[in-house]
């Protein structure tokens, strides 16, 4: 049940944060921050970049053409979505679905950040680039980050403030919207995560 209340409080706080550069976006569009969905005991936490348009709409994360992929790509690997966490670094939809800046990344992290040491997960499989940056730089492991057509797949030992944590860089599933082969690699990439159930 604490788990519950702090990620409860975690929502209450990403809603109220006006500061934010995205919150007029929020307002203006009648959206909803995606805070994230899933098992709080989850032994993977996904983290992807920031809600697209369908996300917003439903404040749910990946429920949309990604979100399709994603699943499947869980269902390849024998993951089903219920056992996992997922969430995004940036809470807010921004503008055209272009890439989150960097300040809207360095106003969102903290809350990424309690949502990790709530979770405790054994792995962050991050989706995408920018939360792979992130999610290195923050848990140790700077020094090993290349692009990601070099680390997807591989897994590297982290520090969390709750102890060692495993980072599983991925592709994000929308690059299988625009290139079919990028799909095998993802599943194979995917596979990965089954020894960490």
């Amino acid at each position: 049940m604490e788990k519950v209340n702090l990620m409860r409080q975690v929502k209450e706080d990403v809603v109220a944060l006006v500061s934010s550069p995205l919150y007029a976006e929020r307002i203006a569009n009648k959206v909803f921050p995606v805070i994230g969905e899933g098992s709080h005991n989850a032994s993977i936490m996904f983290i992807g970049e920031a809600p697209g348009k369908n996300e917003a709409a439903t404040g749910r994360p990946f429920c949309g053409a990604s979100g399709r992929i994603l699943d499947e790509l869980l269902l390849s690997a024998g993951i089903a979505r219920e056992q996992v966490y997922i969430t995004n670094i940036v809470k807010d939809r921004p503008p055209g679905n272009r890439d989150p800046f960097p300040e809207e990344i360095e106003a969102y992290a903290p809350f990424l950040d309690r949502q990790i040491a709530i979770i405790q997960p054994k792995v962050l499989a991050t989706l995408g680039r920018f939360s792979m940056e992130y999610v290195m730089s923050r848990y140790g492991l700077l020094g090993e980050l290349k692009p990601i057509s070099v680390l997807h797949g591989k897994v590297f030992q982290g520090k969390a403030p709750h102890g060692e944590v495993l980072v599983v860089p991925l592709y994000h599933p929308a690059v299988a919207i625009y290139g079919a082969s990028k799909k095998d690699t993802l599943k194979e990439d995917f596979r990965v995560l089954q020894a960490y159930l």
